[in-house]
């Protein structure tokens, strides 16, 4: 595997808010939140770059809200980053302080990511990553998704969404790779 090193851990959206399954309806991966804090603890014991990004929705109504019980994250999510991005789109590349610029004046090139959901914020952060540069590494086993309909009023499963992410991503934006590989 390689050098961790100088790569940050970008840790996407993991919000008080995504356990609503009444919002959200059924998800999938139970162990995301158990593989988000090995690679936090990892991360932290190697004195690596670490990155916490939290969405403040500005939508009414949005139990993602900044002062609703949604916004704070969960308790997996401790001590405190090398910086919190707060952001109000998908991807953690537009929010506050800006994440590029961030990386960039560290000479950070390479990120690993995890977080809520798999296959719209840490998806969306995966693209843009890998549009703008950067090795990112997608740690699949520390996401999780919901259910979705579709157009057709089907539904796609969350571990359908979730190997669909994975898959699109693999060899073109990403590297889909497992907790294990990035926490020993």
């Amino acid at each position: 595997m390689r050098d961790l090193d100088q790569t940050a851990l970008v840790v996407v959206d993991v919000q008080r808010a995504f356990d609503d399954e009444e919002a959200w309806g059924p998800r999938n991966n139970a162990d995301c939140e158990r593989n988000v804090a090995a690679l936090i603890a990892a991360w932290r014991e190697a004195r690596r770059p670490l990155v916490y990004v939290r969405h403040d929705s500005i939508e009414p109504g949005s139990t993602l809200q900044p002062g609703g019980p949604g916004n704070d994250f969960k308790d997996v999510i401790t001590g405190k980053p090398d910086v919190l991005i707060t952001k109000h789109t998908n991807s953690a590349f537009y929010g506050e302080p800006d994440l590029h610029v961030w990386l960039q004046a560290r000479g950070i090139r390479s990120i690993a990511l995890c977080g809520i959901t798999t296959n719209h914020c840490v998806e969306t952060t995966a693209r843009m990553g890998g549009n703008l540069g950067y090795d990112v590494l997608f740690a699949l086993d520390a996401t999780h998704t919901f259910d979705r309909v579709g157009p057709d009023g089907e539904t796609v499963s969350a571990d359908e969404l979730a190997r669909a992410t994975a898959a699109s991503l693999h060899g073109e934006f990403a590297t889909v790779v497992r907790t294990k590989d990035l926490a020993g």
